[in-house]
Parts: C-alpha cells; sequence; structure tokens
C-alpha cells in the first residue's frame, strides 16, 4: 500500500458537497431530539450515494443508521447534528450578532461533525467497491448528544452489537487524537413538592419547595469536599415555584449533572446527591421525587486504534490553511484572551506556549493515556461495545472555547471545511488501513477484550429511563 490512503483523492472530489451539507445544518440548528431537519438532510444524501438507512433507532425518531456492503469487517463512523440553545450567531462575523435572539447555534460544531463523518464513510464505502476488497461501512446518525446521551440509549438498545470498529471526530483548536478518557456522568432532575401561603400572613402555614432545593444545594457544596478530585457537579434551578415572593413557593426544581472519571464513582456521587435532596426535604417538611434524564459512560481507551489515528494525521500534516483562514481567526482570536488559549493546550496536558499560533497547522504528540478529558460524551458508551478512536481537527482560531459565539460565527468558514476535510481524510485513512490489515484490526479487537474482561458493558441508565421522545408518548 502506498503512503497516500486512495481515499484521499475520493475525498478532495466529494468535499464540497458534503461542506454545502454542513453548512444546511448549520441554517437549521435544532436541540436535542428536535434534529429533524437535520438528520433528513443527512438521510436523504446517504440514500442518493446508495447507503441503505434504517430509521427510528431504539425508538428514537432522529437517530438513524445508513449501511453499505455485505461481507467483510463492519467499519462504523459516528456523526452528529444537534445544536445548543442561546447561540444564535451571524456567520463569518467576529461581532456578537444573533441571528435570533434567544435562537440555537452550532456551538460546538456538530454540523460539521456529522458531515465530516459522512465523508469519510462514503469516502471508504467508494474505495471498497472500486477495488473490490471486502468490507461493510456503516454510518450512524446521532442525536442529543448535548444533554440528552442519545448514543447511550441507542447502545443499551444494542444497536451497536456487531460493528468491529469505530471512528469520530470532533471540531476545535487542535489536530490531534482525542485525550483516550473521559468523565461519566448522570443527569437528574429533582423535584420538591410543598404547601402554599401567604408569605407575611401566614407564614407557618407554608412548606417551602424552593427552601428545599435551596438546601440541597448548601448540602451538595459540602459534599465537593469530599468527593473524587476529577469529579464535578453541576446544577440549574429549573422552577422557582412562581415570581412572586409573597407567596410561598409549593413546587421547585432544580436539575443536577453529576459527573466522575469512572462510571461507578458517578453512580456513587449520584446516590449522594440524591440522599442530600431527601434530607432536605425532610429539614422543609416537603415531598421528593426524582428523574434520571439521561447518563454516559466514560470512554474506553483503544491504544491501537489510537496510534494508527495518529499516524494518519502526521501524514496528513498541515490543513492547508490560507491568508484568509488567518485573517478570519486572528479577528476572532482578538475577542478572546490568554486564558482562553491556555484552556484548550490545557485540555491535552500541554503548557501553553509564549506566544500561540492563530491557528494549529501541525499535530499534537499522543496524549497519554492517563489524560482525562475534563467534559462528558455519550461516544464513552459506544467505546464500551466495541473499539474506538476519535481525532479533532482545528476548524477555528485556536483558543476557541466551546459553546460560545465564537466558536458558532466560524462554523461555515473556509477554514472550517478544511478542518472537517482533514478529519475526514484521518479517519478514512486510518479504517483503509484496519481493512487492508486484518491482523492489526484482530489487534484492536483484542486490546478492547482484554480491558472489558473484567469489566464488559452496564449501561448507566436505570431500565425505567425512556428516550425522551418515549417518555413524551407515556406521559400523553
Amino acid at each position: 500500500m502506498s503512503n497516500q490512503p486512495h481515499t484521499d483523492p475520493v475525498i478532495d472530489l466529494l468535499a464540497p458537497a458534503y461542506a454545502a451539507l454542513a453548512d444546511r445544518i448549520w441554517d437549521t440548528p435544532e436541540l436535542r431530539y428536535g434534529e429533524t431537519r437535520s438528520a433528513g438532510e443527512q438521510i436523504a444524501t446517504l440514500r442518493a450515494a446508495g447507503f441503505r438507512v434504517t430509521e427510528g433507532l431504539a425508538g428514537i425518531p432522529t437517530a438513524f443508521m445508513a449501511d453499505w456492503g455485505a461481507d467483510g469487517p463492519l467499519i462504523a463512523f459516528l456523526g452528529e447534528f444537534d445544536a445548543l440553545a442561546g447561540l444564535s450567531q451571524a456567520a463569518g462575523v467576529a461581532v456578537k450578532t444573533p441571528l435570533e435572539q434567544g435562537g440555537n447555534g452550532h456551538g460546538c460544531g456538530h454540523n460539521l461533525l456529522g458531515a465530516g463523518a459522512m465523508l469519510a464513510a462514503t469516502a471508504l464505502r467508494d474505495h471498497l467497491r472500486d477495488t473490490g476488497r471486502a468490507g461493510r461501512v456503516r454510518y450512524y446518525g446521532c442525536p442529543a448528544e448535548e444533554g440528552g446521551s442519545g448514543k447511550t440509549f441507542m447502545a443499551r438498545a444494542g444497536v451497536f452489537d456487531g460493528v468491529d470498529a469505530a471512528f469520530s471526530w470532533h471540531p476545535g483548536s487542535f489536530n490531534a487524537v482525542s485525550p483516550a478518557r473521559s468523565l461519566a456522568n448522570v443527569q437528574v432532575y429533582y423535584r420538591f413538592h410543598g404547601r402554599a401561603a401567604h408569605a407575611a400572613a401566614s407564614p407557618e402555614l407554608g412548606r417551602s419547595a424552593l427552601d428545599a432545593v435551596e438546601l440541597t444545594s448548601v448540602g451538595v457544596q459540602y459534599l465537593r469536599e469530599h468527593m473524587p478530585e476529577k469529579a464535578r457537579i453541576h446544577s440549574a434551578i429549573t422552577q422557582t415555584g412562581g415570581l412572586s415572593p409573597n407567596v410561598v413557593q409549593d413546587h421547585a426544581e432544580a436539575l443536577y449533572l453529576i459527573r466522575s472519571p469512572e462510571p461507578a464513582d458517578a453512580l456513587a456521587l449520584f446516590e449522594r446527591v440524591t440522599r442530600i435532596a431527601r434530607g432536605a426535604a425532610m429539614m422543609t417538611e416537603t415531598e421528593m421525587t426524582f428523574e434520571v434524564d439521561k447518563a454516559c459512560s466514560s470512554l474506553l481507551p483503544n491504544r491501537v486504534l489510537d496510534r494508527l489515528m495518529q499516524a494518519e494525521l502526521e501524514r496528513l500534516g498541515n490543513p492547508g490553511f490560507d491568508p484568509e483562514d488567518h485573517r478570519f481567526a486572528a479577528a476572532i482570536r482578538d475577542t478572546l484572551g490568554p486564558q482562553d488559549v491556555g484552556a484548550a493546550y490545557r485540555m491535552f496536558g500541554i503548557d501553553p506556549p509564549a506566544e500561540a499560533p492563530i491557528l494549529h497547522e501541525g499535530t499534537l504528540p499522543l496524549a497519554p493515556e492517563t489524560l482525562i478529558l475534563p467534559g462528558s460524551t455519550d461516544v464513552g458508551d459506544v467505546s464500551w461495545q466495541t473499539p474506538l478512536t476519535q481525532c479533532t481537527a482545528a476548524t477555528c482560531a485556536l483558543g476557541t472555547p466551546f459553546h460560545s459565539w465564537q466558536l458558532v460565527a466560524q462554523g461555515k468558514s473556509a477554514m472550517a471545511h478544511r478542518g472537517m476535510i482533514h478529519a475526514a481524510k484521518a479517519m478514512a485513512g486510518a479504517a483503509e488501513r484496519l481493512i487492508a490489515d486484518p491482523a492489526l484490526l484482530a489487534e484492536a479487537r483484542a486490546e478492547f477484550a482484554a480491558r472489558t474482561a473484567a469489566r464488559p458493558y452496564a449501561s448507566p441508565l436505570p431500565d425505567d429511563v425512556l428516550p425522551p421522545p418515549l417518555r413524551q408518548r407515556a406521559a400523553q
């Protein structure tokens, strides 16, 4: 095999169509489990390309898979397409300029993520078809990564069964193999029900649900001293019980997101927070109920595939940014601070240099397996069911924070498209080499088997927790 995978020129040929697809998804930013237009765009593109599409995976209307081939190893690519609330932003403008006040935006680049993974899948399919080499290609359309853990529900339903290896990527500041570990999490609603009363005339008759929410928060503050070092607990008060301060609030609700490096530790921490909420209910003489909304596992490393992806990124080298890319990225960098650049480097365990480049045009060294991504992803649940690796690709000014208007502003730019194509080449090239080398695939699967032998996958979701679309149907 030559040093340049055969999929590279195929990707160059297909790239304009998939860049246009990424832009169309950018134009229709939809939130978790409501991504009907974005999923529809991907499904239509895949069917036109000759893939067999199966919709409604795990009972989720926007979850689907697209297949090609009948024989050989099954290689999967994971794609996303969901947006974030409150991040509407005009494209190509280095000033905060919402298109719609309070509207949605692709603040994590998932418009690029899905289109880039589809581009890699299509290029690999074309290579296998043209060469006659045995192999099967599958693309998974995965909804609700942001706050929904769509892949966790899909994994529990068994939709990743039979996959021999999987690839994914994420837009970001660097060209690198993604950190091999992440934080598992549980997201849960705590709801308190009390008794309303006139806050001045008869406060003794009231039982404040809002007091219970606040006491839960106080209890969690004290818990922080006694939890694993890398664990995190975040919360939002989602219902306050009304806007009138002279009424004792008879209902209130808080949403907690509880994270830890190990799934068992996240679940144990969830139990501790639940006990705090029960204690707050006892102190206020209110009733407490809770509802698990979603959960996800930590990433399971596969260093065989990580090294393969590293080699592909090093082979590719420079993504090919031009002077206009640098000009726009510099304008974005002017809206950021040195702490943003430092945070981007530290995510990969690297001390930031005195002067960081505007755009990353090389490849970071492979990070140690001990490095933990300071966040969560439902890709983790897939990694416990099949060998998996991910890369990041530079699609924005170095230091651009995730979930920011600045990242949205760059989501339709030429440099974002270049980064997306760079990632597609890395994934497709790695997958091509994996199919061509059965011993390498066997090595990756042997590592996966060894890592899961003592601790096979167990869904972090309770059996009775339905995906939100099914939950809503059941409530009607």
